[in-house]
């Protein structure tokens, strides 16, 4: 019986460790992904990009970015 809950302690263990390290991936790494995506994508069309709005604007366009 003492064997069972150790496994099973372990697999507690494990079960929180893959949540936290997938926490921190969607909270921390996944926006910075996002982010450079996004501007790699507008530089390599030709726009210019706004960080501070994280938007785009087209070269030649009079479109002001809405940060959204």
């Amino acid at each position: 019986m003492k064997e069972a809950t150790g496994e099973l302690n372990m697999t507690v263990i494990t079960v929180v460790a893959i949540a936290a390290v997938a926490a921190f991936f969607y909270a921390i790494v996944w926006p910075a992904i996002k982010a450079s995506i996004g501007k790699n994508t507008c530089e390599n069309g030709g726009g210019t990009w706004n960080a501070s709005a994280k938007c785009c604007t087209e070269a030649g366009a009079t479109t002001t970015c809405t940060g959204s």
